[in-house]
């Protein structure tokens, strides 16, 4: 009897874990990915029926700039407890200079600039000195670590600057997750579970300045609709999250790339063009009356 009453659980556990699935769009989006040059993986979510997609979602890929998200998370676990204030004043030193083209790396030695200036530039830009150097405020990667371990996150994880995360740093850089991971990130944030409202509040304001808008799949979401979105890309990796407060049916959509064999920086990459043609889909999708 106990064996029968065991295999109706599973059973029914089947069942409910496939009626979350969004089959209809599950064949859409494993069609648009047919034939691509690389590791993908996808993760879809209706925020109001609470149906998924899942491509490779559990697969762990390179966050490169996505890192910043896990980096915010420290930060405003240092401001709710009152180390650090949002409007603080901060000096910058040469010594934080990651060489490249940030804004803050232009910066002479002893200039003062305000925490949230430099939170700015970390996700709106994706200034790299801004980056790392919120990443040593916030208490180093082993403390951002620490707290994404607390929220059950396994495989989200900063590498760069981090003991005993060398071999991790070889294969993945800065940091890893996985598209299921990071997209319940950012709606555990949508929906005011990480930290108090107001600072879930606050990071939805932060992460709802994206510069990078031409090449990526923010591009294809309206002007108007409010979209909290963060994207990463080095060589042969090009990744996006995106929040879209859609009217009817907000939804998150996380698509990570690895390994890509089209390493260019054209708006015609593969990668770009590719997450265009879903972001789009995903848009008519969710909301087919809209303009």
């Amino acid at each position: 009897m106990k064996i029968i009453i065991a295999l109706f659980s599973l059973l029914l556990s089947l069942s409910t874990i496939a009626q979350k699935t969004d089959k209809k769009l599950h064949t859409k989006l494993t069609e648009i990915i047919k034939g691509f040059n690389g590791d993908i993986g996808i993760y879809v979510k209706n925020l109001r029926t609470g149906k998924t997609v899942s491509i490779n979602a559990d697969t762990i890929f390179p966050t490169a700039s996505i890192v910043k998200v896990p980096i915010l998370l420290g930060i405003m676990d240092k401001i709710e407890k009152g180390e650090l204030k949002y409007d603080q004043q901060l000096t910058y030193k040469d010594s934080l200079l990651y060489e490249g083209s940030d804004i803050l790396g232009s910066f002479k030695s002893d200039e003062k600039i305000l925490l949230k200036k430099v939170m700015m530039l970390m996700l709106t830009t994706s200034d790299n000195t801004a980056s790392l150097w919120l990443q040593s405020l916030a208490g180093k990667g082993t403390r951002i670590n620490e707290i994404l371990d607390s929220l059950g996150l396994v495989s989200t994880r900063v590498n760069s600057r981090t003991p005993g995360r060398e071999a991790n740093r070889t294969q993945y850089g800065w940091g890893q997750t996985t598209p299921y991971e990071m997209g319940s990130i950012f709606e555990k944030i949508y929906h005011n579970k990480l930290f108090s409202i107001t600072a879930c509040e606050r990071m939805m304001r932060c992460l709802g300045r994206n510069y990078w808008d031409e090449d990526e799949a923010i591009s294809q979401i309206p002007p108007t609709i409010e979209v909290f979105s963060k994207n990463g890309c080095v060589n042969a990796s090009r990744s996006e999250v995106l929040l879209v407060n859609a009217p009817n049916n907000p939804y998150v959509f996380c698509i990570f790339t690895k390994n890509n064999k089209d390493v260019s920086w054209t708006h015609e990459n593969e990668a770009w063009t590719m997450a265009r043609k879903i972001s789009a889909t995903l848009w008519r999708y969710f909301e087919p009356k809209a303009k």
